[in-house]
């Protein structure tokens, strides 16, 4: 049996607002996280993740007080990134309310660091983001870049082998995001989802550029276990975490 396809809403937030903006960039308010993710979890999202979005570029931790106002709101999974570093930062999480931690820039810098968090509470807990754009770099042969910081610096560091080390290293599972299509409501990057798919057996959450649920069910087809969107969901219509889970069960796969 086909395990089910998980729809997950992603709160990126800066200074205690949730935003959105375009390919990592401008930033606009959509709301009060805690509101936000009360009102997904009654229309059927099976997991949230929230995004620090300025906490690795501005040099300081999650706020945890909104994990833990958001966590006591919802009762379905909820995963946490931004400024995670260390082992400590994963424990602070845990206590603050968030049933998985999101790790990027830290194990960019620091690989070790994903199999020290893992040594400690398991591979369950911790999600690698993967931050990718194209490239034309020659030295890269998948054509796509890590990027840290909020996709605001490159790493020289191939998408694919990123993944595959961490992958060997025992992380859970792999947020792929692209920073080409973030925001952009034009679709999913297929290739880029496939590729990584190709290279890992580690569960894959596919992110940027859904704007519509249509755009859902290539990206499933194209190896993704999960679905994660920020601007559909905050701008779109009350029903649209239900319309996604439609199209892809429309496609053959099971959701939740």
């Amino acid at each position: 049996m086909s395990v089910a396809i998980r729809v997950i809403p992603c709160l990126d937030v800066d200074a205690g607002r949730v935003v959105k903006g375009v390919n990592f960039a401008e930033l606009r308010d959509a709301g009060d996280p805690v509101e936000l993710a009360r009102r997904y979890d009654l229309a059927g999202a099976d997991e949230l993740t929230f995004l620090d979005v300025t906490a690795s570029s501005g040099n300081r931790q999650t706020t945890f007080d909104v994990v833990a106002r958001t966590a006591e709101e919802v009762f379905i999974p909820l995963t946490v990134g931004g400024g995670v570093r260390e082992v400590a930062d994963v424990d602070r999480l845990l206590r603050s309310g968030a049933d998985k931690a999101s790790i990027n820039t830290a194990a960019v810098a620091r690989p070790q660091v994903i199999d020290e968090i893992t040594r400690h509470f398991g591979s369950q807990v911790l999600v690698l983001s993967v931050d990718a754009r194209r490239t034309e770099d020659p030295a890269l042969a998948s054509g796509f870049e890590v990027t840290t910081h909020g996709g605001r610096r490159g790493t020289g560091l191939d998408a694919i082998s990123w993944a595959q080390e961490a992958a060997d290293r025992g992380v859970g599972e792999i947020l792929l995001n692209s920073i080409d299509a973030d925001g952009t409501k034009e679709g999913f990057d297929l290739e880029m989802i496939r590729a990584v798919r190709a290279a890992v057996k580690v569960p894959l959450i596919a992110s940027g550029g859904a704007g519509k649920p249509e755009h859902f069910p290539p990206a499933v087809i194209a190896g993704a276990d999960a679905v994660l969107a920020a601007s559909v969901f905050h701008f779109g219509p009350n029903d649209v975490i239900a319309r996604v889970k439609a199209a892809i069960r429309a496609a053959g796969y099971q959701v939740r």
